[in-house]
């Protein structure tokens, strides 16, 4: 009997269209059945879960033009239905979840929101700059929560999910994660986050490389718990947790931009295998992260220059899976629709 990628490709192929003709439509159709086992695949209920959490290293300002209290008012932002990634979501009929992972803020007050999951490590990390982030513990710790999140929901019978961010200061992880993992230089690596201009980016640059050689963080490549414990942040070690649990549960994992993917490179040293539910939604805008993506050899979905975060490229990615399954689904093949399938 054949296999099930030979059957799905079969499929694809014998639609009434020349064979290739949709493109990358067809590699995701082609992932989706793999990824759910299945010739009929089917996208439910799908979910972005945007993690929050704030860096001890943005308090001085150092690397990040905004202040740090933009992270709390952007979760409020959030509750209150006004950022991008909810405008996106709701246009999508996709699900958005919020989760507290360790902003320096009290949220205790919230409880009216079914979509708001409290999850806070701590008000944030502390500052990379002088000491470890967080501790190891505290890292296992936001990876388990993260996995429970996704878990969760993924009961609940989401089985398409993507991730989104805020955390003023987060680029600045990402980075020093990137340069850890893929080897290139922290200048190849950092970029303006959140708006910065010339010589802030070179100050920023400039606080990297100290905290890069204070970590050893060039050491940590194939140690991604100590990588997290020294330089990571709240928000991302839980999009790890989330990863994993996502590919555990056999979900689709559409990947959103620079500081996602930095989350993601952590979870495939954990778990290479990670790497089979995800597609990539679109090329940030945000330097080093056409890198990230040339590193683990992705084509993404979009390159439309966004570098919001939130998960908003995931949740402009997602109508295309969508359409992706559908057309596998209910495209008629040539058979079916009495079309010769080449020239007499």
């Amino acid at each position: 009997m054949a296999s099930l990628q030979t059957q799905l490709q079969h499929k694809i192929n014998t639609k009434t269209k020349p064979v290739g003709a949709l493109g990358m439509l067809e590699t995701i159709a082609l992932q989706v059945g793999l990824i759910q086992e299945t010739l009929c695949p089917s996208i439910q209920s799908p979910a972005i879960i945007v993690f929050a959490g704030d860096h001890g290293i943005a308090a001085n300002g150092l690397v990040n033009p905004y202040p740090q209290a933009v992270t709390a008012q952007m979760v409020l932002n959030f509750l209150a239905g006004g950022a991008a990634i909810n405008v996106f979501t709701k246009q999508n009929n996709i699900q958005l979840f919020v989760v507290d992972a360790g902003v320096k803020a009290d949220f205790s007050k919230v409880t009216d929101h079914s979509s708001f999951i409290h999850a806070k490590q701590a008000m944030g990390t502390e500052n990379y700059f002088a000491t470890a982030a967080m501790t190891e513990v505290q890292a296992l710790a936001s990876i388990e929560a993260g996995k429970k999140i996704v878990t969760d929901i993924a009961a609940k019978g989401t089985n398409c999910i993507g991730f989104g961010e805020m955390g003023i200061g987060n680029t600045s992880s990402a980075a020093l994660i990137m340069s850890a993992i893929t080897g290139f230089s922290i200048e190849e690596c950092t970029g303006r986050g959140t708006g910065a201009s010339d010589e802030q980016l070179a100050n920023k640059i400039d606080a990297l490389r100290i905290c890069l050689l204070k970590h050893q963080v060039f050491n940590l490549g194939e140690a991604p718990i100590q990588l997290l414990s020294k330089i990571g942040g709240f928000e991302i070690a839980m999009m790890v947790g989330a990863y994993l649990s996502a590919a555990e549960n056999k979900m689709i994992i559409v990947v959103d931009g620079f500081i996602a993917t930095a989350a993601l490179l952590i979870a495939q040293k954990i778990a290479p295998s990670v790497l089979n539910n995800c597609i990539f939604a679109h090329t940030s805008g945000e330097q080093g992260h056409e890198k990230m993506l040339d590193y683990l050899k992705i084509k993404p979905i979009l390159n439309w220059g966004m570098r919001l975060g939130e998960g908003t490229g995931a949740a402009l990615a997602i109508p295309l899976v969508r359409s992706a399954v559908a057309f596998l689904n209910e495209m008629a093949s040539f058979e079916q629709a009495g079309v010769s399938s080449k020239a007499e």
